[in-house]
């Protein structure tokens, strides 16, 4: 049988017109989210709110994927993702109100991160639906994250020039528009599709209940969000770049090829494990790379210097790449009718995840110094991993679910 390749997925055209949205709507995304922290910075000249500012987006993830990505579930995906970026576009101009207060401004923030996960849902539900039937699912779902990462690699960047080129207004402006954008090419890409799931005229809360008991019956739907969430673990690390860099000598400039490293590892990773990599392979080095991603910051206590901290980096976001890998598993194991909630909920315990992992890292810094924090958390993580890695070998001697 022939090897799948990325070319084969680009021939689907309802997926070519909904990556062209996500490059579109990813790429004002980071020149936003540069912009939104220098806007906060400037209305309020304090710190704390800048930082308030960018936890809102955890909360808003964490009841996104409760209580609104079940939308996927019950409308059709197609009409989610055009409605949420129009919905967007609209509360992002809100943004650019002069005088707009800073509480308004933190709730517009919120409400723009907060539809990411019924979007983020219903791709997810059409990617199975276009992808699944033509062996490619694991193939798109490559596309799809190592778009976002390169989206990280040059977004940040290029959002800080644009802000001191342009000024705050106009990226937002770019935001607005990549909105629009991207809910026009969906309007015009993207093939109509009918949702009425089982989810219909339950409540949120009885829709989140649905997909928690679903996950918590599932033993391959556990361990696979179990595995996902070793994240909290080896991302964690990133919420110290600066001081890090600092305390081995590199200074910011360091800070900011550290910040780089992981996601590049990534995105090599996802290359090499999506199209070289078969898929029973793929699974069973799920739980090897998991371990992996926390095993290489472990020398990390010994604060080496600029060139060994990056190569530990890289090869941390090189092992991450199984995240593609658990994350198309954990499509295939959900009903295509709770894929939906189910999804947005393992988005939230994801996030979760990483944020308990970034606060717990930074306060353990605060008393054992950047360094012995990183590798005292990769020490617990490789811990965690280990537990996690054994559940999904036991889980997956079970019988299949049907492959996509």
């Amino acid at each position: 049988m022939a090897r799948a390749s990325y070319a084969a997925v680009f021939r689907v055209p309802s997926f070519t017109a909904m990556w062209l949205s996500q490059v579109v709507s990813v790429a004002g995304d980071q020149l936003a989210r540069v912009a939104l922290a220098v806007l906060v910075f400037e209305r309020t000249g304090s710190a704390g709110w800048t930082a308030l500012a960018w936890a809102l987006t955890f909360l808003a993830d964490l009841l996104g994927g409760l209580f609104l990505a079940g939308l996927a579930d019950r409308y059709p995906a197609r009409v989610v993702l055009i409605a949420a970026d129009l919905v967007r576009a609209g509360l992002v101009a809100v943004m650019l109100v002069p005088g707009l207060s800073i509480v308004a401004l933190c709730a517009a923030v919120f409400a723009v991160q907060l539809l990411s996960a019924p979007f983020s849902a219903a791709r997810a539900s059409l990617l199975v639906k276009w992808l699944r039937p033509l062996g490619l699912h694991d193939l798109g779902v490559s596309v799809v994250s190592t778009t976002f990462q390169v989206a990280l690699l040059i977004g940040l960047p290029l959002g800080g020039g644009l802000v001191a080129l342009l000024g705050v207004p106009a990226v937002l402006l770019i935001d607005v528009a990549t909105f629009l954008l991207s809910a026009l090419v969906i309007a015009i890409g993207v093939r109509a599709d009918v949702r009425m799931g089982p989810v219909a005229g339950m409540t949120p809360w009885e829709r989140a209940r649905a997909g928690a008991r679903l996950i918590s019956r599932r033993p391959k739907l556990r361990t696979l969000l179990l595995l996902a969430c070793v994240a909290g673990f080896y991302t964690a690390p990133e919420g110290l770049a600066i001081p890090y860099a600092e305390q081995i000598g590199a200074g910011p400039a360091g800070a900011g090829w550290l910040l780089v490293a992981n996601p590049a590892g990534t995105v090599l990773g996802n290359l090499v494990l999506a199209r070289w990599v078969p898929q029973r392979w793929r699974l069973r080095l799920l739980g090897p790379l998991a371990i992996a991603s926390c095993v290489v910051l472990l020398p990390s206590f010994a604060a080496p210097e600029l060139w060994i901290s990056l190569l530990l980096w890289t090869l941390c976001g090189v092992a991450s790449a199984h995240d593609m890998v658990t994350q198309a598993a954990f499509v295939r194991e959900t009903p295509e009718e709770q894929l939906g909630q189910a999804f947005g909920l393992a988005g939230a315990a994801l996030r979760v995840a990483q944020g308990l992992g970034i606060v717990a890292t930074g306060a353990l810094a605060g008393l054992t110094g950047p360094a012995v924090a990183i590798g005292l958390t990769a020490a617990v993580g490789t811990v965690a991993a280990v537990v996690a890695a054994g559940a999904w070998r036991r889980a997956s001697a079970s019988p299949p679910a049907a492959a996509g």
